[in-house]
């Protein structure tokens, strides 16, 4: 047993020196390494904080869903390609069929992440809608459009930067009426261009205009500002709108305003044939008429001692008479010409 303990090897003082050593070395190098990583996740922050400032500029995501029926005019169609071109902050979907509620068009905007709608409903071929709608608890604005151009119609001098942003120009009456106050700031938040928005340009070049006639319709041009002098040339395009009815919530709810001047398409259609129908009873009536006359005419009797001796009808009398006569009605005969 002793033997076998003199013969056990001590380990050297030297070793145990040397693992002290690297233990502290890679200590010293963990500490190093901690300290690395606390400066890179520093910079990172700071890094992060300045991008949150960079995306802070860029408060105002509205997005407004731009989409129409089936079976809207070809001229419908350039239109809302028109509005496309010059609102950045517009996303478009597949056209909306007739047949579905329209309470469906708020599930689409949520899901395409829009607070603002635009949709053209276009009826019959021939009459378009515009309906005008904040999603997130409305209003929401029905209008019927009339007088509808397009930039490629007009083909007109003006011209703009694709993505800049507009001003937004309401005629003095837009402020006398409580309906027409609703429209104005409806319109501000569908037709502006948001700032700081990635597809938007830097740059103020041209003039949304809406303007109210004195029939109460609404007029909206887009113009280009030339120069410092505001000198304005038209780009297009061009739209009439005529208010219908105000809604309270989103393309639903109760009335808030009806349009008391307002008639549909169809009672102006009706009006026409009929203001036609009667030109043709007119016509008829003043046939049966100038008949009616030129019998009453043809009953009066008037004495003409002259037009006696002219009459053919008086019955001949007298033998000499009756020859005479006879005479004159009797048909010539041709005489046959000899052969040679």
């Amino acid at each position: 047993m002793t033997h076998f303990l003199s013969k056990k090897r001590k380990r050297p003082a030297s070793s145990s020196d040397d693992s002290s050593e690297n233990e502290s070395k890679f200590q010293n190098s963990k500490d190093e390494t901690i300290s690395d990583s606390d400066s890179d996740s520093g910079t990172e922050i700071e890094t992060q904080s300045n991008q949150k400032v960079v995306k802070s500029k860029w408060t105002d995501r509205d997005k407004v869903l731009l989409l129409c029926s089936r079976g809207s005019l070809a001229r419908t169609r350039h239109l809302m390609n028109d509005f496309k071109r010059l609102m950045p902050h517009v996303h478009s979907e597949a056209k909306f069929d007739k047949k579905e509620n329209l309470g469906a068009l708020n599930e689409i905007a949520e899901l395409s992440n829009c607070s603002k709608a635009m949709y053209f409903e276009s009826r019959k071929g021939r009459d378009v809608y515009l309906w005008v709608s904040n999603v997130n608890g409305g209003p929401s604005m029905k209008f019927l459009v009339h007088n509808t151009h397009t930039m490629n119609e007009l083909n007109l001098s003006g011209n703009c930067l694709k993505g800049s942003r507009p001003i937004l120009v309401f005629d003095s009456q837009f402020d006398s009426k409580v309906h027409l106050k609703l429209i104005k700031e409806t319109f501000k938040h569908v037709f502006k261009t948001p700032q700081y928005h990635p597809r938007s340009q830097p740059f103020i070049d041209h003039i949304f205009n809406f303007s109210i006639t004195p029939d109460g319709r609404i007029w909206f041009r887009n113009y280009q500002v030339v120069d410092e002098k505001l000198e304005l040339q038209e780009i297009g395009p061009r739209m009439v709108l005529e208010i219908i009815r105000i809604f309270d919530g989103p393309f639903s709810g109760t009335v808030l305003y009806d349009n008391p001047d307002y008639i549909t398409p169809n009672t102006i259609r009706k009006q026409l044939k009929l203001k036609a129908a009667g030109k043709y009873e007119n016509r008829q009536m003043q046939k049966q008429e100038a008949e009616i006359k030129e019998d009453m005419i043809q009953s009066v009797k008037i004495e003409d001692p002259v037009g006696e001796v002219f009459d053919t009808n008086k019955e001949i009398v007298g033998k000499s008479a009756y020859l005479l006569s006879k005479e004159i009605d009797r048909p010539k005969s041709k005489k046959k010409k000899a052969k040679n």
